[in-house]
């Protein structure tokens, strides 16, 4: 795989047989994991606020959590790209704002930002893009919106809707995003879009014909035991394979099993001797 994945490769990618494939990390150790894995993108998420940082949501995040946290993934320096999320209000107050926190996600490591929302977003990522920034889109079920949307639930159900997200997807590339994410959405509308722009999308929860598929690193590996998404697949238990081990360690801490003598640093005879009696 390429040193680094860019957005024009990224784009490139568009109708190929090899579907790109993006993970969410969130620090260093995620990011190698993902890196080993040879996966084409990293995500910095904002999904950090609930899969580390215990929230309910995505909108308790802010630019400096992403700052942190995209800092942390870029020091593993990972092969894959790396994208980061403009959190809540970070983008929503006009182009001066977005442009700057774009910024700083770039500067804390990240080789590409994403947004959330449709044609109302088009002003917006014209300025980030106009900045030499590359922009990703985000449509569909969008987190960030979920209190309008009133929760968590699948979008362009019916014809209207439908019709909506393949000319948001249309607006979005016009104005410069190199790939769209579709969440949350029907797979023939996914499809649709996927037929119908000139940019790869990347679905989450939208069916098996976008050009690619992203997931939540903390899903995937099972690390978290809350209800999932019909989406997600889990290929690991690693929760209970975690409580496992350190029950385990904390058995032989109890009964003296650990640490051992052989993971133990020692005196020489002689010196163990002259410090006793000193």
């Amino acid at each position: 795989m390429p040193t680094h994945l860019t957005a024009p490769m990224v784009r490139a990618r568009k109708g190929s047989d090899h579907p790109l494939v993006m993970v969410t990390a969130y620090d260093a150790p995620t990011a190698r994991v993902a890196d080993g894995a040879e996966v084409d993108l990293i995500l910095v998420g904002d999904s950090v606020a609930m899969v580390v940082l215990g929230y309910d949501d995505t909108l308790h995040v802010t630019v400096d959590d992403l700052v942190h946290h995209t800092a942390a993934v870029a020091r593993a320096r990972p092969r894959p790209m790396i994208v980061a999320d403009l959190p809540w209000m970070s983008y929503h107050t006009g182009r001066a704002d977005a442009v700057r926190n774009a910024a700083r996600l770039i500067r804390a490591g990240a080789q590409a930002v994403k947004l959330e929302g449709g044609r109302k977003r088009v002003p917006v990522v014209e300025a980030i893009a106009d900045a030499e920034i590359p922009v990703m889109g985000h449509l569909g079920l969008t987190p960030q919106s979920f209190h309008t949307m009133g929760g968590f639930k699948v979008q362009g159900k019916d014809l209207d809707a439908a019709k909506a997200l393949v000319d948001d997807a249309h607006a979005l590339a016009e104005a410069g995003c190199f790939a769209i994410v579709l969440e949350g959405i029907p797979d023939v509308v996914a499809h649709l879009i996927t037929e119908s722009i000139p940019v790869p999308t990347i679905g989450i929860g939208a069916g098996p014909h976008c050009d690619g598929q992203v997931l939540v690193f903390h899903d995937v590996l099972g690390f978290d035991d809350r209800t999932q998404p019909k989406f997600v697949r889990q290929y690991a238990n690693l929760k209970v394979d975690a409580i496992s081990a350190l029950r385990a360690w904390a058995a032989d801490v109890r009964s003296g099993a650990f640490p051992s003598d052989a993971e133990t640093y020692h005196l020489t005879g002689d010196l163990a001797g002259a410090l006793a009696t000193a």
